[in-house]
């Protein structure tokens, strides 16, 4: 597949948040049955032509969703699409490791999940994590793959992750989506934007996701700084159902482009 007979569709700004697509949930309902379809590569490529600035997967070892062959087919999408991003995360002492000899993603996402969980619900601990953390994070840089680190929103932590080496944190967003529409949600932004001004104090490029959608984005764009990129499936994925990849691609863009321009 290739971007051929597709309109243009813009690259990455520099200083606006990216928007990476992903795609497990399409997988998922693939493999409930045995006829390939929804196809993976063609919701990327959609996803890709309505203006999407990357691609995320997360391939479990139980292949739950996301398959080995899947992995190998976008990375090879992506390679009609030099001005987008290839995210690949997981647990590096699981399945990770290998996809990232193989394929060299633009960014690894070091995410610490059990092999049985059910979604990530926590980050990396610091000082327990640095010993196991760090050999794997310089073998990924030294492969030319950018590494970021699913984190908690403590301040704290934030220094300990650019010391194993780590060029980013993902923030986990899913305590900020629970308080949306609550008395505590000003708070909980708050503590995302602590964070994410620790991480740019320590060096550190600050991702986010998990549970982020249409309705709390655009807050949560304005209120986090120096915000590099948000990867978003399920709800995505759920307004896709609806709307269709590229009207869904499309209003997530509207919600990072009205959360921007609320900042100045």
């Amino acid at each position: 597949m290739t971007n051929s007979s597709a309109s243009p569709a813009p690259a990455h700004v520099p200083g606006r948040t990216a928007l990476s697509v992903n795609v497990n949930k399409v997988a998922l309902v693939r493999n409930t049955r045995h006829l390939g379809i929804p196809s993976v590569t063609r919701a990327a490529l959609l996803c890709l032509e309505a203006g999407a600035q990357g691609i995320t997967v997360h391939p479990r070892p139980d292949e739950r969703h996301i398959r080995a062959g899947d992995v190998h087919e976008l990375a090879e999408l992506l390679k009609a699409w030099p001005d987008r991003e290839f995210n690949i995360e997981g647990n590096p002492s699981q399945n990770l490791m290998e996809f990232i000899r193989r394929v060299r993603p633009h960014q690894a996402t070091f995410v610490p999940d059990s092999e049985d969980q059910f979604t990530s619900d926590h980050g990396w601990s610091f000082p327990q994590d640095a010993e196991r953390l760090a050999p794997l994070v310089a073998e990924c840089r030294a492969l030319g793959v950018r590494v970021s680190l699913f984190m908690d929103p403590v301040p704290e932590q934030m220094a300990a992750a650019r010391a194993v080496g780590a060029d980013r944190v993902e923030l986990y967003t899913e305590p900020y989506a629970a308080a949306w529409g609550t008395p505590g949600a000003a708070a909980q932004l708050a503590r995302y934007a602590t964070a994410a001004k620790a991480a740019l104090d320590a060096g550190l490029g600050v991702n986010a996701g998990h549970d982020l959608n249409r309705d709390n984005l655009a807050a949560f764009v304005q209120g986090v700084p120096g915000l590099l990129e948000v990867s978003i499936g399920h709800a995505l994925i759920a307004d896709a159902l609806e709307l269709g990849y590229a009207a869904t691609v499309q209003a997530y863009q509207r919600c990072i482009d009205d959360g921007m321009a609320r900042r100045r």
